[in-house]
């Protein structure tokens, strides 16, 4: 099992000249504490489950980037680009750019984009759900592309690249690991199956079975060992200290957030570590949480909790 922390919320109670340090800080307790990978949400307006756009929002590969300075282990990514917000040739070159920083630790995660209120505020065009995928399975063919080859060249309907250079080369072989995010299971999941290193998904235990039974199926279409894809799950985990507590925030969970509510991951220590093991029985190999209200307390606890127990797997 593989682990990682999403930080998704920059409301942290600190003035602006703060907030890096304190963003770093956390960084550095996810790294000290065990966690292999640290993702950012590459938005440019505040969640409307966070407060919305009159919340802070660090701008993701900048801050990816200045990250990749402050620790030495462990991965940077994006959870996850909008194929929408950066031309995909820039893109490569801008994750070439952190794997080189970070010494061999970016990962791409890009998905179709779905925020309309940050695309209409800020002039980004925002085309239909279909045009959006065909761009996403274009956008990842170039910086696969990109990433293992010295020049290539790429002809699509929407992008298109020729004798592209990308000097420096990546660290990693091959590049930095592709990430898709979403669940859908036409047409994401064949992208999957087609291209990616990873997927990610969310939901519970019966959902993250399904997605990947599907997940399965588009392998064996396209004739590609499932195993070569390691399904991540995303979730918001709470860690309580009686079964009072769990109650309590599954109440306020479910008040706040409704059905949504099902995907996520609160409980005590056993009880989250029983939950990691169903996600695991189910397919998923690679647990990405999110703490909004968790402090570098929280962080730690969680990370120490997680690699202790699945430490061998």
């Amino acid at each position: 099992m593989h682990f990682g922390l999403q930080i998704p919320n920059f409301t942290i109670g600190v003035p602006d000249a703060q907030l890096f340090q304190s963003v770093a800080g956390l960084a550095g307790t996810a790294e000290s504490a065990g966690f292999e990978s640290l993702w950012v949400m590459d938005h440019f307006y505040q969640l409307p489950a966070l407060g919305g756009a009159p919340q802070p929002m660090l701008e993701s590969y900048t801050l990816l980037g200045a990250l990749a300075a402050r620790t030495s282990r462990i991965r940077l990514g994006a959870l996850v680009t909008g194929v929408t917000y950066r031309n995909p040739a820039l893109l490569a070159k801008i994750v070439t750019t952190l794997d080189v920083i970070s010494a061999g630790r970016a990962m791409l995660g890009i998905g179709a984009a779905w925020h309309d209120e940050e695309h209409e505020g800020l002039g980004v065009d925002f085309p239909p759900v279909a045009e959006r995928m065909a761009r996403l399975e274009e956008a990842v063919q170039i910086c696969r592309a990109m990433f293992r080859e010295e020049h290539p060249t790429f002809e699509g309907r929407y992008y298109r690249i020729k004798d592209a250079y990308n000097v420096p080369r990546p660290i990693q072989p091959g590049g930095p690991p592709i990430l898709i995010g979403g669940g859908g299971e036409r047409r994401t999941l064949r992208l999957v199956a087609s291209y990616a290193d990873l997927c990610n998904i969310t939901g519970d235990v019966a959902t993250v079975r399904h997605k990947v039974g599907v997940l399965r199926e588009h392998c064996a279409a396209v004739g590609r060992d499932p195993s070569e894809i390691t399904v991540s799950r995303l979730s918001t985990l709470v860690i309580t200290d009686s079964a009072e507590e769990t109650a309590a925030t599954w109440e306020f969970l479910r008040s706040a957030v409704g059905d949504d509510a099902a995907g996520f991951n609160v409980g005590t220590e056993e009880e989250i570590v029983a939950q990691v093991e169903e996600l695991r029985a189910a397919g998923a190999r690679y647990l990405i949480f999110n703490m909004p209200t968790g402090d570098a307390d929280a962080v730690r606890r969680a990370g120490e909790l997680l690699t202790a127990r699945f430490a061998d797997g």
